[in-house]
């Protein structure tokens, strides 16, 4: 009888400690909501490029600090809305996790990938969205070494489906790479960039009052580190 009466008690004072801590316990919304003034987001191009660089030097030096973030704090932050500093155009290469390249977390950064990290026009009214209506301050086209859609345009032979259709974005950037899988891949990423800030005038004009930056950058797979070009 004793024993009951025992477990009874503490089973109550189990209870009364879980409604405690629902009462006192400050939502994920609610600690976002505090924290959201001391986060600092880029006021320019310059600072967003700088926020990537800074992460990506994070993340070759193994020091990474985007998954300390609490995750129930980012979810009840962006799931209204999403302001995204950057907006990078990535190859589909399983092996350029872009998030994690840059040590960034769950809204921080607007992807779009495609094979050879092509401007299309699909690609291209993807980023004008980034840039226009969510307020991306810089757009990085990110090539990559060893880059599967490069190698097969400079080699020209014969593939199923339609993987051909990317040959016709890429095929200006190899020649003058004298074969160099590494220099075509460079000049592939300067090139859609330099097609970004050509033939969109939304990115044009964002570009000309300087309140976005178009750039472009080649990761290495060996090695992790992304130089800016």
């Amino acid at each position: 009888m004793l024993g009951e009466t025992d477990n009874r008690r503490r089973n109550l004072l189990k209870l009364a400690a879980i409604s405690l801590v629902g009462l006192t316990a400050p939502s994920a919304q609610g600690i976002y909501q505090a924290q959201r003034e001391t986060i600092q987001r880029p006021e320019t191009p310059e600072q967003a490029l700088d926020l990537l660089v800074k992460g990506n030097q994070r993340y070759v030096a193994h020091k990474l600090i985007s998954f300390e973030e609490d995750l129930n704090i980012l979810k009840a932050a962006t799931e209204e809305h999403q302001e995204p500093f950057a907006a990078v155009l990535s190859c589909a290469d399983s092996r350029v996790p872009v998030e994690l390249v840059f040590d960034q977390s769950i809204g921080h950064v607007f992807v779009v990938r495609v094979a050879g990290n092509v401007a299309t026009p699909d690609t291209i009214a993807s980023l004008e969205y980034g840039a226009a209506v969510l307020g991306t301050k810089a757009i990085l086209v990110l090539g990559h070494t060893n880059c599967g859609a490069v190698k097969a345009t400079m080699a020209a032979k014969a593939v199923p489906g339609q993987i051909s259709t990317l040959y016709q974005y890429i095929h200006p950037a190899i020649t003058g790479a004298n074969g160099d899988l590494t220099t075509a891949s460079r000049q592939n990423a300067n090139l859609q960039a330099s097609v970004l800030r050509e033939t969109s005038p939304v990115l044009a004009e964002l570009v000309k009052q300087k309140k976005l930056a178009v750039k472009a950058a080649i990761y290495d797979i060996g090695n992790g580190k992304v130089t800016m070009l």
